[in-house]
């Protein structure tokens, strides 16, 4: 499998390698990483292309990597049905940078580009509807990103007085607190409080 691997992303390579920066056979699955200007040149190639014919979106997600400068990676999952393939395609995007939408190739990619903008921020140029699917209207930031707070900003709750939906500043019930994760069997290397009370 791996040297029919080879074969996949050497033809890739070969064909479009002015869209694409590389390609890598890790762990049995091809990776090819991809301009993010190119990527609908690259997935029509990928969909249309007799020894590759990837004609199923099966994935679309971010991932978030706040220490880089092109901080995000869309990645995309295909699926060969006829070749029984798959290929994983990567592209680098800059936070603030676009990266055109590829639903005249997938229509599936939708929902896709519209959850990896909801929870990331990741604006996909020439998306019909681009908008969040899975938070509240008006909520700020993008829960997914390495540097949103555990929290979060506000809390929702419905309050019966009112008889509607509230929006409230996040108020901890208690302090965070700094676990040491020992076992409970081990004891703590350090006195806790209350124990100083304690004779030997």
């Amino acid at each position: 499998m791996s040297d029919e691997l080879k074969e996949l992303g050497e033809h890739i390579a070969g064909k479009i390698d002015s869209d694409i920066r590389g390609w890598r056979v890790e762990f049995g699955e091809l990776t090819v990483d991809a301009r993010a200007d190119r990527i609908v040149h690259v997935l029509k190639f990928l969909s249309d292309n007799v020894l590759c014919r990837f004609i199923q979106l099966i994935d679309l997600c971010a991932v978030d990597h706040p220490e880089r400068t092109n901080r995000f990676d869309v990645v995309y999952h295909l699926l060969s049905l006829h070749n029984n393939q798959r290929v994983r395609v990567k592209v680098q995007v800059g936070e603030g940078e676009t990266i055109p939408s590829v639903i005249g190739v997938y229509p599936c990619a939708d929902w896709f580009e519209r959850e990896a903008f909801d929870m990331y921020g990741v604006v996909f140029s020439g998306h019909p509807d681009l908008r969040r699917i899975l938070t509240d209207y008006g909520f700020e930031g993008y829960p997914l990103r390495k540097d949103f707070p555990l929290t979060g900003y506000v809390e929702v709750r419905y309050d019966d007085e009112l008889k509607r939906v509230v929006y409230e500043p996040v108020k901890l019930v208690q302090e965070f607190r700094n676990f040491d994760y020992l076992s409970p069997w081990e004891g703590a290397k350090y006195v806790l409080p209350g124990d100083e009370k304690v004779s030997e």
